[in-house]
């Protein structure tokens, strides 16, 4: 296969991932181009690209779901290759064979890997006959409600409907008895249609209190196929990720090393070239299922970074120009601890809703060992339109106790005023006890976390807050380093964390 030579790469996407992905082709003397829709026109990801064209409103489906906007960009920009970020057009295969048909380079897997794993029952159909475990379930669409009704029966219940089409827990519904399927399955094909135009649903036995391990893979157009150990991504609200850690506190060796093994079966099975992401659930009992495999980069690429040391995003240009692997799986060596916060403009006490609005004042922890992915910058707006992420804080450190400490150290630095923010939930959570034992499960905050703190949170008046803020910042001046070190002024968890959320806001 012939080197191709990339001179101009167009970045498909907004946000922190377009700084991400704009940071990796200037380190690589590699210009990068920029879209933008009406609210992001002055953007951070705008301002760091080499050349940018606007492609429309603020709705996704006028702007960046918009493939035929994109590709004239990138055309009128003389792009030589597309890197899509993830999200919006990552895994749209059709997408991809466009941007291959323009001349331009696909930084991403083949079409037919991206078409292979995007359908959920076509993917478990492949990784059944490749090797890899599947949760037991169907392999095909239910025809309705009759159809549901049998299979659950012969599967056992509790079980769970999947949208075939899509992921980020789009379309699932928890069913434990045949008088819910009925209407579950509405829910879910209803839900599925509006966010992925396919409301084809399948089944699978529901995985009690399971944890969400996935194994990131790299791939050349060779054959060659290695792993990049485990991500634990089992702390989720909605079915949504918030903290991932690497390694996955409750993985034995042999588990480790079986798992890794199932996803380059996986990645092989579809002949998979550049960065992915095998999905597994973990049971209780150790046993572990193929849940699904991402065909782009994961938001949580970077504690995979850390603790590996392997840059994914300059990994995926140079796979892409069509260079082999560069190293084997002997020299890829895990070393310590690494986890990611994505912190979120939201109201957690509310259930987490977002919480758009402008960034008032921002400023970001430094130190050794931490590293914060963001798209946002005092003066911006978190707009409504998009996801609600402003950054990712990545923590790295010798064991999981010092990452988590420096963790901690690190979201009592972060000032972000304006807009609240999920920042105080991981100060809660850091304090929890089963959590500091590694001992959850993807229910986690729906169930345990909720049941501890949401009351408390709940239960505090505005008084309570700027009272507790005046002590915060009385003790801050006085050049006490007790909120550093651990200490505090008593009361629950998400108590001082609210005191903190409030101090930050007062300081503009």
């Amino acid at each position: 296969m012939k080197l191709r030579k990339i001179n101009k790469v167009l970045v498909a996407n907004r946000g922190e991932i377009a700084v991400r992905v704009i940071r990796a082709c200037h380190a690589q003397g590699i210009a990068a181009a920029a879209v933008f829709s009406d609210p992001d026109a002055d953007a951070l990801h705008v301002r760091m690209a080499d050349d940018s064209r606007h492609i429309g409103p603020a709705p996704s489906s006028d702007s960046y779901l918009r493939a035929d906007k994109v590709l004239a960009a990138a055309k009128e920009m003389d792009c030589d290759a597309v890197h899509p970020g993830y999200g919006f057009l990552s895994e749209n295969a059709q997408f991809a064979r466009a941007v291959e048909a323009a001349g331009m380079v696909w930084i991403g897997p083949p079409p037919f890997a991206i078409d292979q794993m995007g359908s959920k029952t076509e993917a478990r159909q492949r990784m059944s006959k490749a090797g890899v475990p599947i949760v037991p379930g169907t392999t095909e669409p239910v025809s309705g409600p009759d159809d549901a009704k049998k299979i659950a029966r012969e599967v056992g219940y509790p079980i769970m409907l999947k949208a075939s089409a899509g992921g980020g827990g789009k379309g699932m519904r928890l069913v434990h008895s045949e008088s819910e399927i009925e209407n579950a399955l509405i829910a879910s094909q209803s839900e599925s249609r509006k966010a992925f135009g396919d409301d084809a649903v399948y089944i699978e036995k529901a995985i009690i209190k399971p944890r969400h391990v996935e194994i990131q893979v790299l791939a050349d157009a060779y054959g060659n196929v290695v792993h990049l150990f485990e991500r634990d991504c089992s702390i989720q609200r909605r079915h949504q990720k918030v903290f991932e850690e690497t390694p996955c506190p409750r993985l034995d060796e042999t588990t480790r090393n079986e798992m890794a093994q199932a996803a380059i079966l996986a990645a092989t099975a579809v002949d998979y070239v550049g960065v992915g992401t095998v999905e597994f659930l973990l049971s209780s009992e150790g046993a572990f299922y193929f849940l699904e495999m991402n065909t782009r980069l994961q938001v949580e690429h970077p504690i995979t970074e850390m603790l590996t040391g392997v840059d994914l995003v300059s990994a995926q240009l140079r796979v892409a120009r069509g260079e082999r692997l560069w190293m084997s799986q002997e020299e890829i060596i895990p070393r310590g601890h690494a986890v990611e916060c994505r912190v979120y403009a939201e109201n957690v006490p509310a259930g987490f809703q977002p919480s758009p609005g402008p960034i008032l004042r921002y400023r970001e922890p430094t130190g050794p060992f931490v590293r914060v992915d963001s798209g946002l910058m005092a003066g911006a707006e978190v707009p409504i339109h998009y996801d609600p992420m402003i950054a990712k804080l990545v923590v790295w450190g010798e064991d999981r106790k010092s990452a988590l400490a420096r963790a901690r150290a690190a979201i009592l630095e972060y000032i972000i005023v304006g807009t609240t923010t999920s920042l105080p939930f991981f100060l809660s959570l850091f304090e929890d006890e089963a959590f500091q034992n590694g001992d959850y499960a993807t229910d986690f905050i729906s169930t345990e976390w909720i049941d501890k703190n949401l009351g408390k949170a709940s239960a505090l008046s505005e008084d309570d807050l700027y009272i507790a803020a005046a002590l915060e910042m009385a003790r801050e001046v006085s050049g006490s380093h007790e909120a550093a070190s651990g200490g505090g002024t008593g009361g629950s968890a998400w108590v001082r964390s609210h005191r903190w959320t409030t101090m930050n806001r007062r300081r503009s």
